[in-house]
């Protein structure tokens, strides 16, 4: 199974870590999707803005802080997807619970150390 992997927060500017992860992604021959609050494009991805109808997303790697995660609570619950890995600076215990009960995996770790270390 590919695991399509959805960056939120995703920034035009190489000095971002989600940026440095989109671009790792692709390195890794993971299907990437993004959406950020500016669009642009990262590599061969086009960052989405709002909330896009999306399909089999398999992994969500966040790089918003808890605060701007709020709006998209009922949107990533409501991709269902397999993983959402919560990079250094995106830990929320009110969105791993969720999604842990509705039967999501979630993960406090950092996506490039993940793709590093063979671990994705």
């Amino acid at each position: 199974m590919t695991k399509t992997t959805l960056v939120i927060g995703a920034s035009t500017n190489p000095e971002r870590y989600s940026n440095k992860a989109i671009k790792k992604l692709l390195a890794n021959n993971y299907p990437v999707l993004a959406i950020g609050n500016k669009a642009g494009a990262v590599a061969e991805v086009t960052i989405a803005i709002g909330l896009p109808t999306l399909a089999q997303v398999h992994t969500i790697t966040l790089y918003l802080n808890p605060n701007n995660q709020k709006p998209y609570y009922d949107y990533i619950l409501g991709l269902h997807p397999q993983r959402i890995i919560f990079n250094p600076g995106t830990e929320n215990e009110e969105l791993e619970q969720m999604a842990q009960k509705a039967g999501i995996q979630t993960m406090e770790a950092c996506t490039l150390v993940m793709l590093a270390t063979g671990q994705y």
